[in-house]
């Protein structure tokens, strides 16, 4: 029972960690677009905006919540809270020092999340009749089934070379070596392939603004709204320390972690500083007919490797 107590509890001081993060990631991201486009960004609440994000918060709760008489209100209303409680659900995976459990089949947990997530990015758009939202969530759903693909490949790379589906263990594997050095260019290709999935820009097709506005979320506000809000930021500093950890594995998360985090963090706020919005059909060929044979035929080096240091052995 004591056990149970402290693995809830120290999963609990993640999630208010995770929650805290997100809150200062959304004031940093502001910050550094100002800068990108030359203004100061938010500078008023607090020492130089530190308070923003609070105050963003008690406003978006405090908001009038309006619902039209067409709404499928169920699935209207849960679809937000299971994507942010799917978003909170997958920092198990993360192997910190305080983690009291370790999770062998985490790949396949992290494929599943991902997978699952598609059905809520679905309802939601669907549940509120609007023919926006529906548009803007089967363009997510396209988008993100599509480079799932090459995500599931990446980690099956990963698989081979580590020969396990534990996380803790990819990051031991690099103690002498990390993989950026021998895995560059699956390097570039799952930080593609991550900022699609996370539909974020230049890859945000949801948010068409001659067409869609906002996408899916259009018919959301008030704490709806700020649910999806730190579902997609949570989702985004996740997958910057996958990054992290699946191409740098520092174990235990010393202060060069952490450095890295930001340093990934930043690329993508620069990312959206900076591209235009790619066509739809680039996305997709890009996805398919570019990163796809790449990552198969990368794929079969990495077999003929391990069948080669078999024989090596033997």
């Amino acid at each position: 029972m004591m056990s149970f107590l402290m693995m809830l509890l120290s999963y609990l001081v993640l999630l208010i960690n995770v929650l805290i993060g997100v809150a200062f990631l959304t004031l940093y991201e502001r910050k550094v677009l100002g800068y990108v486009q030359m203004r100061k960004g938010p500078n008023k609440m607090g020492i130089m905006g530190i308070l923003q994000p609070f105050s963003d918060a008690i406003k978006l709760f405090s908001k009038e919540y309006l619902m039209s008489y067409n709404f499928n209100y169920y699935f209207y209303l849960v679809s937000p809270l299971f994507m942010l409680m799917l978003s909170l659900f997958i920092w198990i995976l993360v192997p910190f020092m305080f983690n009291l459990w370790e999770m062998n089949l985490g790949v396949l947990f992290l494929l599943s999340v991902l997978s699952i997530s598609v059905y809520f990015t679905m309802y939601s758009g669907w549940s509120s009749n609007s023919v926006y939202s529906l548009l803007g969530s089967l363009r997510a759903i396209a988008q993100t089934i599509s480079y799932e693909v090459s995500l599931a490949m990446i980690l099956i790379i990963f698989i081979f070379l580590v020969d396990s589906f534990n996380f803790y263990e990819m990051v031991v594997y690099q103690l002498n070596l990390p993989m950026m050095f021998y895995m560059l260019p699956l390097f570039f290709m799952f930080s593609v392939s991550s900022i699609a999935e996370l539909n974020r820009s230049p890859f945000d097709f949801v948010e068409g603004e001659s067409e869609l506005v906002s996408g899916f979320n259009i018919e959301y506000a008030s704490g709806m709204f700020a649910f999806l809000f730190l579902a997609e930021y949570s989702m985004i500093l996740f997958f910057s320390m996958m990054w992290m950890l699946l191409f740098w594995g520092s174990l235990w998360f010393n202060m060069v972690s952490y450095i890295f985090i930001m340093l990934f963090f930043s690329l993508i706020i620069l990312i959206r500083g900076t591209y235009p919005r790619f066509r739809y059909d680039m996305l997709m060929s890009l996805a398919w007919k570019k990163f796809l044979p790449f990552i198969l035929t990368y794929l079969i080096f990495i077999l003929g490797v391990k069948v080669f240091d078999c024989f090596m052995i033997m």
